[in-house]
């Protein structure tokens, strides 16, 4: 029983510590890109959106598959997550977070913004 409320302890603290995704604009999005290392880029719109428009490099993995399939996105280095306009991109963010992921960003603007900002798009 001990060890059983030890590792409730543990595992509540590690939620407490994990560092809550970061707000981004898009124009942030490119800085962080050009400046750190290992950044990873993770599209999750569906599948259509994808292939009409997105930002090279990006992963894409659907928000309704994200939870599942979350463990793809590496952990060493920083993670921009986008969406079309930013509230599906937030959701991932935030999961991301609580697995531990130390560096996570949201682009609240999203793929919008992007393109507003005449950043480069991939069609």
């Amino acid at each position: 029983m001990v060890k059983l409320i030890l590792l409730v302890l543990a595992l509540s603290v590690g939620v407490a510590l994990a560092a809550p995704p970061r707000d981004i604009t898009s124009r942030d999005a490119m800085t962080v890109m050009k400046n750190k290392k290992n950044v990873v880029l993770v599209d999750v719109r569906t599948p259509e959106e994808y292939r009409q428009a997105r930002i090279q490099g990006a992963l894409l993995i659907p928000v309704d598959q994200f939870e599942r399939r979350a463990g793809e996105v590496p952990k060493k280095g920083p993670v921009i997550i986008y969406c079309a306009v930013g509230s599906r991109s937030r959701m991932a963010a935030q999961h991301l977070a609580r697995l531990g992921y130390p560096e996570v960003y949201n682009m609240y603007d999203g793929l919008v913004g992007w393109y507003r900002n005449k950043l480069p798009i991939q069609y």
